[in-house]
């Protein structure tokens, strides 16, 4: 059985996505819309925050969690930027966590 080293995906640095995270977390404090996407977004973050805090983490969910922040991101960065979160810089973040 393969493990996940061995699979070709990288390995995610777990430590710069929790700082990430704790980071964007504080900034979405900021947020004064209540849209359906900046619900979304925060929920993304909650869900990505609880798996770096479980004791039993993969990197595969932290993986999984950073994508669907980023595309959440995506979608209401104009949003979130109007209230002085720095989207493109999470985005750039997220993106080098990833190895994108």
């Amino acid at each position: 059985m393969a493990s996940e080293k061995d699979s070709g995906a990288p390995e995610v640095n777990l430590e710069a996505a929790a700082r990430l995270i704790a980071a964007l977390e504080q900034d979405l404090k900021k947020l004064s819309g209540d849209s359906r996407d900046i619900q979304r977004l925060k929920d993304e973050v909650e869900t990505l925050k609880n798996v770096l805090n479980s004791p039993v983490r993969r990197d595969h969910w932290v993986t999984e969690g950073l994508h669907g922040v980023r595309d959440v991101f995506e979608r209401v960065k104009d949003e979130v930027v109007a209230d002085g979160v720095k989207g493109g810089q999470y985005i750039a973040e997220i993106g080098r966590i990833l190895g994108l």
